[in-house]
């Protein structure tokens, strides 16, 4: 295949897009048993060498529910000559609203819990809730994907009583270059090195709520404090009114406009 034919494939099947999987000559005994099956593309990657791959996650696959972030023996990596595009516009990957923490550290485990109720609600389309625990790498990722806006939810330090939920939007100075623990977590670290490696959502945006203890501590409390678990419903409510009132109405006037 040349590059301009990959080029076109690669066009084809977007993150988003549907297709049929048709592993190519050498494939082994594991690439046959996706002959034929149906996945969507989670997001198209380039190797050291140039090389071009799909990540993507199959439609019967009973393990897919659980994100494609979660667990990385439910993503395969193919080349686009091994696709068949399916029929269909690919969706648009509007927003991301990702849960951040440690839920063996008592309050800092809060963005866990709240994107862990909002996954038993229906989202508007194009969004995806993700749990990303303490993933930083992936969330890293996750923000050069192509969302139109993102929002992250953890505890925060804040000044504030424990349980009070606020919503801040980093600024410009937010953003530089530092390095981030693959083991760890710190959202203003996460979206600095985002920036360095290439676009990241237009807006983005943090919804706190002030822990009961210092997240830095390991209390190994593998639930939150009183204020901290009823703030998780407050929270939850926030998202959603983002998503329903300033976000789906701010991305339909663009949608209108372009």
């Amino acid at each position: 295949m040349s590059g301009e034919d990959v080029g076109a494939g690669v066009r084809e099947t977007a993150p988003g897009s549907r297709v049929r999987l048709r592993p190519r000559g050498g494939a082994d005994i594991f690439d046959l048993a996706l002959v034929g099956r149906t996945a969507v593309v989670e997001r198209v990657e380039e190797d050291m060498e140039g090389g071009v791959h799909l990540v993507v996650a199959l439609d019967d696959d009973p393990g897919r529910d659980l994100g494609p972030y979660n667990q990385l023996g439910h993503r395969f990596f193919v080349r686009p000559d091994e696709v068949e595009p399916l029929p269909g516009e690919a969706p648009s990957r509007k927003v991301l609203v990702a849960g951040i923490g440690n839920v063996f550290h008592g309050d800092d485990g809060f963005g866990v819990e709240v994107v862990r109720r909002l996954r038993t609600r229906p989202q508007p389309p194009g969004v995806d809730v993700v749990d990303f625990g303490i993933r930083g790498i992936d969330l890293m990722y996750a923000l050069g994907d192509g969302y139109e806006a993102a929002v992250l939810v953890d505890a925060a330090e804040r000044g504030h009583a424990p349980g009070t939920v606020s919503l801040v939007e980093p600024g410009p100075d937010d953003f530089g270059g530092v390095a981030v623990d693959a083991h760890g977590l710190d959202p203003a670290q996460v979206l600095r090195l985002a920036r360095d490696n290439g676009p990241v959502p237009p807006r983005i945006l943090l919804v706190a709520c002030e822990p009961s203890a210092r997240t830095t501590d390991a209390t190994w409390e593998m639930r939150l404090s009183a204020p901290v678990g009823a703030a998780v419903e407050e929270a939850a409510g926030m998202v959603e009114r983002l998503l329903a009132e300033e976000f789906t109405q701010e991305l339909a006037q663009e949608g209108a406009g372009g």
